[in-house]
């Protein structure tokens, strides 16, 4: 019997001695999936990872219709042509971060209130965040309107803009809405957006398309598409463009 006892006992001290040298675990640290580098940009370059669809040339781009674009470019940025079609880009995207620095040129002449420094950036060509010369109350335009702005649908949370004539820059971060088979929405779009580095969109649900007359709905749609530049009149100038699928 003693002899049993102490095999058990050899054999306790054994395991406990086995366990003591193993490394310890945590169900907690991954080891497994390691991030992919990426070397960030430094203002004026992008991150390595983006694409770069405006340094100095149009070329990335088309008029809507699949038309050449007729509007001079050059590394100082390109201007919106008034009275010729959007552009979108050549090559179509869901979710994904976007850079975009624009300006409204403070000499210009835009006419009626509610066309000064109008343009916008729709993602997939569908939803818009609204580009505007809202620095002041001189061209007032309702707040879901005014730069910043999910068009019609959400307010900026702050007018974050800068001094008419000089450069804004957003940083958007944009969720892709996901549909069912049947069409119904599974999952809507959001936005979150930086202007000048300030916090003005924070996570927020997008009802549905942008829609200027009308009461927005969303619409089944392919999972990528073309990113939209708007031509409403105003020339509008922009520069710096960088993408990150997400």
């Amino acid at each position: 019997m003693k002899k049993t006892y102490s095999i058990i006992i050899l054999l306790i001290l054994f395991v406990a001695f086995g366990m003591a040298q193993e490394k310890p675990q945590n169900n907690f640290e991954d080891w497994e999936n390691k991030p992919a580098k990426v070397v960030p940009g430094n203002g004026n370059t992008a991150p390595s990872d983006a694409i770069v669809l405006f340094t100095d040339n149009l070329d990335l781009w088309e008029f809507a219709g699949g038309k050449k674009i007729t509007w001079e470019s050059s590394k100082k940025g390109f201007a919106v042509v008034p009275g010729t079609p959007d552009i979108i880009s050549k090559q179509s995207f869901g979710s994904c971060q976007l850079h975009v620095e624009w300006r409204v040129p403070k000499n210009e002449d835009h006419g009626e209130t509610l066309n000064w420094g109008n343009s916008g950036i729709k993602f997939m060509g569908l939803y818009e965040l609204q580009v505007y010369d809202s620095y002041d109350d001189k061209h007032k335009i309702y707040h879901n309107g005014q730069a910043g702005s999910i068009y019609k649908q959400h307010s900026p949370l702050v007018n974050a803009c800068v001094p008419t004539g000089q450069w804004e820059s957003y940083d958007v971060v944009f969720s892709a809405p996901v549909f069912n088979q049947d069409g119904s929405v599974k999952l809507p779009a959001y936005f979150t957006v930086f202007q000048n580095g300030i916090l003005i969109q924070y996570h927020v649900e997008v009802k549905g398309t942008t829609s200027h007359g009308k009461y927005t709905a969303y619409s089944k749609h392919a999972e990528r598409l073309p990113l939209l530049i708007q031509s409403h009149g105003s020339a509008v100038e922009y520069r710096n463009i960088w993408i990150r699928e997400l």
